[in-house]
Formats: structure tokens, C-alpha cells, sequence
């Protein structure tokens, strides 16, 4: 067995410092007793433990060197665990309320929230908990920022046969900015879906296509958003990724987290219709502070509602359908690279042409601009710009106010520098997407032969 070098050593100490540190900031929280803060430490190391479970499959070599961005994100992590969104107070806080002074799973049948099934079966069991739900909120998606970076990692592994590659996509991953702020600071989670997609992209270009299928059902199962990435699916099946028979447990997975709720009494309807309320709470404004198309019209501009949004839906299936349509087209010549292309501009394109999206919607884009910069290094623009426009629009939510503000021609424009990165991201992915498509491209490891 290989000796670990002094300088893995000094990481790997240097990370457990990091996780032993972490239960400084989480003793000065504001809420809950001594022991509920020994408690919430204790929990927090599990997903911390998680990632060095994975991470142990590397060797003891890289996983010392690895302990130290671990810990450091974990270390963050603990630092975020105070903050009190108005998301939390507004929303989660009284569904969780409300299942506490209802009976816990008993109160699932309620009309509670607007949330699924799988995320409210999880609501119910910390109501029974003495420890501050806010906390185990953000856990919960602690543990699957994890998962996450796992996926990732599953992912890149795929494409290359550097044994760092996946590693470094996994630390950066769970360093990540917007992951870090979208579960441990703002209490979202949507590092759950996300996660299980990208496990699910991964099991798709392995030919595991039932797995494959069954992830991204209970992907769906958790966010609508999964939506956006939906379409890659058939393309794994037009390319032979996956079998259509397989595609049959998408629904059989969704349709068996949903059998809790019904045993417990919550009306069939009412679980169909979670996603269905979803899609019109944004009446009312085209775009909530999301980097999309929406953003080019001037701040205050008078519209037509309801006609600016079907041209974005409009836009938004012909941006599927088309890619669909290219895919097919090259079907017998197209490369896992070309189809994990694919998946990013669905991820980014998806919600930059829909109405009514909000900051976090790209987060998968975000995560998947990452894998792809990790496993292509010449393919790292569109991780960087990503970033940067969803990192603008996570702030415009926290500080309240507008990150850069434009007056052109007498009008003012609030995020069109957000969208033009975007614009600037699809046109270049795109662009890489013909380019793998092209007849005697070379293929990179991990494509068809």
C-alpha cells in the first residue's frame, strides 16, 4: 500500500481541524439549548462523514489531500447555519408548525405547504424533534450538497482516466459558492434534485438505464425543476443510452413516493396538483430576479403578461425540439460528450426562456458547467460565467437590492448583464455542441464507438 506524502498529511490534518473548528460556530447559535447544539453538531458530521466515505474509494493518499477543501466547506457551512431567511419565517417554518401541532405524518393529509410528498414526509419527522427546524432544514440539504458533489464526481469519472479529475470536480462542488448559500445559508434544497440528476446522468452514459430512470423519478419527486433537464432523457433513448422500457420507472418512482401520503389519508388530487399550483404562483411578474430573456425588457415596463409569457413557453419547447431534432439527426455518429452538452443547454436554456423563474432556478446549470469545465479544462468559460450570473442573482436576494444596475437610453435594466452571461453561455455551448457533432470529430473517452 502506497504511504501517504507529508503533504496529503498536513491536509488531511489540517481538514479535521476545519470539522472539529466547525462546532465553535454552531454552540453561539441563536436558537435551541446546549444540548440540541451538541445534537446539530453531531448531525452535521454525518454528511461530512458521508463525503469521506466516498471519497475513501480514491486511496488514502488523495483522500488526505481532499479533507482539507472538505473540511473547509464544511467549515462555511457551520458559519451559515444562523441565518434566517424570509422564506424560512414565511413558508417552512409554519408548514412545520402546522405538522408539529397536527400530529406530525398524521397532518400529511392537510393541505400543507406547496412542496411534494418526499420533502413533506421529511417536514413531518423533525416536527418531532426538540432541535430548532431551521437547523435540521439546512442539514438535510447539507447532506445532499454531498450527494451532489458525489454525482459529479460519478460524472466526470465517466470522461476521464485522471483519478484527480473527479476528485477536484467533487471538492469543488461542495465548495462551490451557490451551493454553499443555496442549502447551509438560505435553507432551499435544491441540491436534492439536482444531486439525484446528476447521479441519474451518470447511470444513463453507463447503460444502467433503469437506475438511471428511477433517479430522475424521484428527482422529480422532489422539484419540478427537473423538468428543465427532463428532455435529455429522450435522447439517452434515441441514442441507445438507455432502453424505453426503462423510461417506464420515471412515473413508478415518482408514483411510489406518493403511496405515504395516500395511506395517510392526503387526497390523490391534492399530490397531482402540487405541481400544477406551482407553476401559477408567478402570475404576477414575468421574472423574479432570474438571469433569463425576461430581463432585457426595461425595469416598470408595461407588457402583456400573459402574451410575454406563452412566447417564453413558445420559445422554450422549440429550444427542446430543436436540439431534439439535431441529436436524432446525428443519432448513429453522437458522443456521451455531445449528449452532456446537450444537458447543459437544457439545464441553462430551459429556464432562461421560461416566465416566472426565480434566482435559484439554474442552480443544476451551475452544477453542471462544473462537471463539464472538470472534465473538458478547455470547456471552463460557461462555469465561470454561470457562476458569477447566479451569484449576482443569489445577492440581489440577500442584500435586497440590485447587483448591477444599467440606464441605457433613458430606460433602466436590473439584471441584463446576468442574462447577456447566460445568452453569451448558451450560444458558446451550443457552438461546442456542433462542434462534437461534426463528422470526424474525435471522440474523447467515454463516447460511443
Amino acid at each position: 500500500m502506497r504511504s501517504v506524502s507529508p503533504r496529503a498529511l498536513v491536509c488531511g490534518g489540517a481538514g479535521l481541524a476545519l470539522l472539529a473548528v466547525s462546532l465553535l460556530p454552531v454552540l453561539v447559535l441563536p436558537l435551541g439549548t446546549t444540548a440540541a447544539k451538541v445534537w446539530i453538531y453531531l448531525l452535521f458530521l454525518v454528511p461530512a462523514l458521508l463525503a469521506l466515505l466516498v471519497l475513501k474509494k480514491q486511496g488514502r493518499s488523495q483522500l488526505f489531500t481532499a479533507l482539507l477543501p472538505v473540511g473547509l466547506a464544511f467549515f462555511f457551512r457551520a458559519l451559515m447555519l444562523h441565518y434566517v431567511s424570509s422564506d424560512y419565517e414565511i413558508f417552512l417554518s409554519q408548514w412545520v408548525q402546522t405538522l408539529r401541532a397536527n400530529g406530525g405524518f398524521w397532518a400529511i393529509r392537510l393541505p400543507i405547504g406547496n412542496y411534494n410528498a418526499p420533502y413533506l414526509y421529511f417536514l413531518a419527522a423533525i416536527s418531532y424533534l426538540p432541535i430548532p427546524d431551521l437547523y435540521l432544514i439546512k442539514l438535510f440539504s447539507i447532506l445532499f450538497d454531498v450527494v451532489l458533489a458525489w454525482g459529479g464526481m460519478r460524472l466526470v469519472k465517466h470522461f476521464t482516466a485522471n483519478s484527480r479529475t473527479p476528485l477536484a470536480c467533487f471538492c469543488i462542488l461542495l465548495i462551490l459558492p451557490t451551493v454553499m448559500l443555496n442549502g447551509a445559508y438560505w435553507g432551499q434544497c435544491d441540491s436534492l434534485y439536482s444531486g439525484l440528476v446528476l447521479h441519474a446522468m451518470a447511470c444513463a452514459l453507463q447503460r444502467r438505464g433503469s437506475a438511471s430512470a428511477a433517479l430522475l423519478g424521484l428527482a422529480f419527486s422532489f422539484k419540478l425543476q427537473t423538468v428543465f433537464i427532463l428532455p435529455l432523457w429522450a435522447a439517452f433513448w434515441l441514442t441507445g443510452r438507455i432502453k424505453f422500457r426503462h423510461l417506464f420507472l420515471f412515473p413508478a418512482a415518482y408514483a411510489l413516493t406518493c403511496i405515504p401520503a395516500l395511506l395517510l389519508g392526503k387526497p390523490l388530487a391534492d399530490i397531482l396538483s402540487v405541481y400544477v399550483g406551482q407553476t401559477k404562483e408567478g402570475a404576477g411578474s414575468l421574472n423574479y430576479n432570474s438571469a433569463s430573456i425576461y430581463s432585457f425588457l426595461p425595469y416598470g415596463a408595461q407588457v402583456n403578461e400573459s402574451v410575454y409569457a406563452r412566447a417564453g413557453i413558445i420559445a422554450a419547447f422549440l429550444l427542446v425540439l430543436i436540439l431534439l431534432v439535431v441529436l436524432l439527426c446525428c443519432r448513429k455518429r453522437i458522443s456521451d460528450t455531445a449528449l452532456l452538452t446537450a444537458g447543459f443547454i437544457l439545464a441553462a436554456g430551459v429556464p432562461f426562456l421560461l416566465p416566472y423563474m426565480h434566482d435559484r432556478y439554474f442552480f443544476l446549470a451551475d452544477v453542471l458547467a462544473v462537471a463539464v469545465a472538470c472534465a473538458f479544462p478547455d470547456r471552463f468559460p460557461p462555469a465561470v460565467l454561470v457562476q458569477l450570473s447566479s451569484l449576482s442573482a443569489y445577492l440581489i436576494y440577500f442584500r435586497q437590492r440590485y447587483t448591477l444596475v444599467l440606464n441605457l437610453g433613458g430606460k433602466t435594466y436590473t439584471m441584463l448583464v446576468e442574462s447577456l452571461l447566460i445568452l453569451a453561455v448558451l450560444v458558446y455551448a451550443w457552438c461546442l455542441l456542433f462542434l462534437d457533432l461534426r463528422p470526424g470529430t474525435k471522440k474523447r473517452r467515454g463516447s460511443s464507438s
